[in-house]
């Protein structure tokens, strides 16, 4: 059974089991749950455990660590137990909320306005201008006039855990740019497709697992109502720090769920009072930015002279309210933990309440009485930084236990404290309430904390009926961060009612069965207007060398597969027998060849190229797999999907779900060939063996890859240039695969061999055999390959579409001086009308003896006309930086 291993084995309060002196047994609220899972058996709980972790890896679902040594994107981690709170404790907790975020808002808009609360001498002077958060040129500056503009706190989150009184205690405020919605509605999703049956037996028990979707249109409606005008068509921005972020994945998941752009620092620019972005089509205006950057990094030239995250001007376009931002500037105030000292008496002040919720008792170091009781008490407290800032002694933002500190270390701390301490606070250590975590099979107990989200509208803050649980590492730790490890948990608020949608969220009739399914997000009512060019150049950018490196990587991979192949038919005991020992001279000129032509094509000298390549000609084998595996090595496989996974990253808001599970089986594929090669015990023959399987793979993987995104995808400007990556890549690929293999005449027998191959790699052996059923020959070869319009494969066909996506983007003709085209619609139009007029025979004639002049010289021309119709592109749309600073760093002092 599954309770037969589950014990508390801690003092603290456990969310699952009640342990009474005469009776140890569930929560009754958690019955539902406990049954179905002991019906599902051990088995087939741990295969949905497994569909969870293949759902989250195909979705893409990551998290980022700084400094992880097992690569920048961490496997999201969801735990099949969710968190379930109660009915009654819900209602307690939503109000407690509630009453906490209207106090902050209070306490934002006083800080930076009339600051009573410090003339009254209810918060410290030194506490607010101590602190990193206060930004002082955000003095005065606040929402323009709108519907809610009493709230200028948008969004808030609250990280907490229930104490020993078995209350709900508020551990931190989120007020910045809170983070975890997404991974919240992800987890939720998730769950609803692997454990369907754990939500039908809540709703068979007569209870209701509330949705969380309906915050995400909250979300919505409260963003729309700060618009600074009210415009027909409002756009909305979601500002990311970049794909190095350790949360980008949820903001690339809200962007793409809310309908918004995302858009980095660079892609915004300020003019003439206003925030625009810089799209393909131009300056568009934005009315409104969802940041995820903190808030000292958004302006370089008042706030951090040193970002190059924000947007210079940022402070004032909002100071003059020609642009809202959620949350305001200067919000970060708010996340101080001193804070939590002064917050009863505020609440006293502000609202005439007591706080529902408790916060762990807290004791800042600025005074004095106070910083006496934290250094005599040093070792039982836990100590933080006021403005999550790294301590001296080197831990993280979270601050540290002083029960764990060496003498060493606490004496290090003491004198931190007492050379400063206005920038410390000391926390009470509670031991706060445990979760069941499944772990092998088992259940056992985790420290847990709970964070959910409230947003901001015209009559009160709406909080999400659910949230995002962490649960720790392992049972004796209680440090819980996504940093730090654990797992994550879906946090389930249950009902004994149907739950009743608000009014303003529109909503199709549901049967109680239903109560639990979330439904796609859909916007608040509103008029629709179709919003054209909102592609920032940066992810313009991206989309263009996502085709190219796509393209680059399977041509890669398949020039790899054939030489492997080749290999095995032509010397079957292996190249470690030496290649000219074991096959004729033309099995040895035609592997040469092949070989040659992989270091020209990838650009990977010396590679088989020089007096160097003539050793690695005679044992290939450690080259080949350096090509092949190296990520070091520029031009090669490894490294060219390494750049494709960067480049994909950085667009993730534009690509499906389907085309994030083919991009998790390519990484997933890579990541255990690179394994497995790296074995000491493997020789070169067997990573070779390992390698020839893998492609076929990594192959199959980048054609779904490409297929996928040329069906689904919006036929908008992103398809237009990544189509055309795609179209370019292809001209310089044949070009320098033609220049390699056929500029220089071989023997005949030998060329036979490689046209052949040349078909097969240009997947067009099929095409040429039911079109000329007749001997190879190079003239009918270069004809298919090069001249045929026809041919889907053919460079001409290629040019052609990619003359058709330059002409489908938009371009600034008021920059051509005196010509009807812009730099690359001539540049195609002169490679495309060489090769139109290239006669196939002409190409084949040879000159001094062996080489094809009228061939390379063709070549040569169109390679170097792809180059510059690139670099064209690249001009016109990817030349999106603009750096500004501060003249002096003495305005922000």
């Amino acid at each position: 059974m599954l309770l037969n291993t589950y014990t508390t084995q801690t003092p603290a309060y456990d969310e699952m089991w009640t342990a009474a002196p005469f009776h140890s047994a569930p929560r009754e609220h958690w019955q539902p749950l406990i049954d179905g899972l002991q019906r599902l058996g051990h088995e087939e709980l741990r295969r949905r455990t497994s569909e969870i972790q293949r759902l989250l890896r195909e979705n893409g679902v990551t998290y980022s660590v700084y400094n992880d040594p097992n690569g920048l994107h961490r496997a999201w981690q969801l735990d099949p137990m969710p968190l379930i709170v109660g009915e009654h404790d819900w209602r307690v907790v939503e109000s407690g909320l509630q009453q906490r975020v209207e106090l902050l808002n209070l306490m934002l808009s006083d800080i930076y306005g009339e600051r009573r609360l410090i003339a009254q001498g209810l918060l410290p002077l030194e506490l607010i201008y101590n602190h990193s958060g206060f930004l002082r040129p955000c003095s005065g500056v606040s929402f323009p006039t709108y519907e809610a503009k009493s709230r200028q706190l948008r969004i808030y989150a609250a990280d907490m855990a229930r104490g020993p009184d078995n209350r709900m205690w508020i551990l931190s405020d989120r007020t910045q740019a809170p983070s975890g919605a997404g991974y919240a509605l992800e987890n939720r999703l998730v769950m609803n497709r692997a454990l369907p049956d754990a939500f039908a037996g809540m709703t068979a028990s007569g209870l209701t697992v509330r949705r969380i979707v309906p915050f995400f249109s909250a979300l919505q409606e409260s963003l729309l109502a700060i618009v600074p005008e009210r415009s027909r068509n409002p756009h909305i921005v979601v500002l990311t720090p970049g794909p190095g972020n350790e949360t980008h994945f949820e903001h690339a998941y809200l962007a793409s769920s809310l309908g918004y752009t995302l858009v980095q620092g660079e892609d915004l620019t300020v003019r003439d009072g206003y925030v625009f972005l810089r799209s393909l089509g131009g300056l568009q205006r934005v009315d409104v930015i969802l940041r995820r950057v903190d808030d000292s990094f958004c302006d370089p030239l008042e706030l951090r002279a040193d970002s190059h995250l924000g947007v210079a001007g940022l402070t004032e376009v909002v100071r003059r309210g020609n642009v809202a931002i959620a949350n305001p500037l200067g919000s970060g105030i708010l996340e101080n933990p001193a804070l939590m000292a002064f917050l009863p008496n505020i609440a006293r002040y502000f609202l005439g309440e007591e706080l529902i919720l408790p916060s762990a008792a807290t004791w800042w170091c600025g005074q004095e009485k106070e910083r006496r009781y934290v250094l005599e008490n040093l070792s039982s407290l836990i100590i933080k930084p006021i403005d999550r800032s790294r301590l001296q002694h080197g831990s993280l933002s979270h601050g540290v236990f002083g029960q764990n500190l060496s003498k060493i270390e606490l004496e290090r701390l003491r004198n931190d404290i007492e050379r400063e301490p206005y920038r410390y606070v000391g926390q009470e250590f509670v031991n706060f309430s445990t979760v069941p975590v499944l772990n092998g099979g088992s259940l056992t107990p985790r420290y847990a904390v709970m964070r959910t989200f409230l947003v901001a509208l015209n009559d009160g803050y709406i909080a999400m009926q659910g949230g995002l649980t962490r649960a720790a590492m392992d049972k004796h730790n209680f440090l819980i961060s996504n940093q730090a490890g654990g797992t994550s948990k879906d946090t389930w608020i249950l009902a004994s009612e149907p739950e009743q949608m608000p009014v303003r969220i529109k909503k199709q009739a549901t049967t109680d069965a239903d109560q639990s399914h979330e439904e796609p997000l859909s916007a608040p009512e509103q008029r629709f207007f179709r919003q054209e060019y909102t592609l920032s150049s940066r992810t313009a950018e991206n989309l263009f060398w996502v085709g190219r490196y796509a393209e680059r990587a399977q041509a890669t991979a398949r020039h790899l597969r054939t030489i492997l192949q080749q290999r095995a038919e032509l010397v079957p005991q292996g190249f470690a027998q030496g290649v000219s020992e074991g096959s004729s001279k033309t099995d040895t000129a035609f592997l040469h060849s092949l070989l040659f032509a992989l270091t020209h094509v990838t650009m990977t000298y010396p590679g088989f190229v020089g007096e160097e390549g003539e050793e690695n000609l005679r044992k290939p084998e450690s080259e080949i797999i350096a090509v092949a595996l190296d990520s070091e090595r520029l031009g090669g496989l490894a490294s060219t999907l390494g750049s494709f996974k960067r480049s994909v990253y950085a667009v993730r808001e534009r690509l499906s779900g389907d085309t994030w599970r083919v991009i998790g089986d390519i990484e997933r594929s890579w990541s255990e060939l690179s394994s497995m090669a790296a074995k000491e015990t493997l020789n070169d023959e067997s990573r070779l063996l390992l390698l020839q399987r893998a492609l076929d793979s990594v192959i199959a993987s980048l054609a779904a890859f490409l297929g996928l995104n040329m069906e689904s995808m919006g036929y908008d400007e992103g398809w237009f240039l990544l189509d055309a990556g795609r179209r370019l890549e292809r001209v310089i690929h044949v070009s320098s695969l033609l220049q390699s293999l056929f500029v220089y005449k071989q023997e005949t027998a030998v060329e036979q061999l490689l046209l052949t191959q040349v078909l097969e790699l240009n997947e067009c052996l099929m095409t040429y055999r039911s079109r000329y059923r007749s001997q190879l020959h190079l003239a009918t070869v270069l004809d298919l390959l090069l001249i045929d319009r026809t041919n889907p494969r053919s460079m001409v066909y290629q040019l052609e579409r990619l003359q058709q996506r330059v002409e489908d983007l938009p371009h600034k003709r008021t920059i051509y001086a005196f010509s009807r085209l812009a730099p690359q619609e001539r540049l195609v139009l002169e490679a495309l009308t060489s090769l139109r007029l290239a006669d196939a025979l002409t190409l084949t004639e040879i000159h001094d003896d062996s080489l094809r002049t009228a061939l390379e010289t063709l070549l040569i021309g169109i390679s170097t006309l792809a180059g510059q119709v690139s670099e064209a592109i690249t001009q016109e749309f990817f030349n999106h930086s603009e750096v500004q600073q501060q003249i002096s760093s003495s305005v922000v002092s």
